[in-house]
């Protein structure tokens, strides 16, 4: 009697492999994800630099040399936005309500404008990071 050699792969192996490999590239991308880019400016006191912010973070926006010889330097880290959004609405829930929409009055939905928002980085004479004041306008 011939008996039949295995040389097929079990179909539990076959699916493993890329099951576990698109486990791992997905832990992969979601602690990527979660991983922030926000700055620790009060770790950066006293040894974080101008020219070190420059390359950083680009030319500042607004730049002032004192006569001291400190430097005080604003970068914009968030645009606000203008007011414009408007809507125009009749009563509450138009058009699903059971009356004709003249019964209530017009209102409009106005949207208030949103600042500038800027981090006001202050250098002193040696060029070092002496303080830092998020400021919006």
């Amino acid at each position: 009697m011939k008996s039949r050699a295995r040389t097929g792969i079990c179909i539990r192996e076959t699916l493993a492999a890329p099951l576990l490999l698109i486990l791992q590239l997905g832990v992969c991308v979601f602690l990527t994800g979660c991983a922030g880019t926000k700055i620790d400016w009060n770790s950066r006191v006293g040894n974080y630099t101008y020219d070190q912010a420059v390359t950083e973070l680009g030319p500042p926006d607004k730049y002032a040399k004192l006569t001291d010889g400190t430097t005080v330097a604003e970068w914009m880290t968030r645009r606000g936005y203008s007011g414009g959004s408007v809507g125009f609405m009749y009563g509450y829930g138009y058009p699903y309500h059971g009356y004709p929409y003249y019964h209530y009055p017009s209102y409009y939905l106005a949207e208030p404008p949103s600042p500038d928002y800027f981090i006001r980085l202050t250098f002193g004479p040696d060029g070092k990071l002496q303080a830092y004041k998020r400021v919006a306008r």
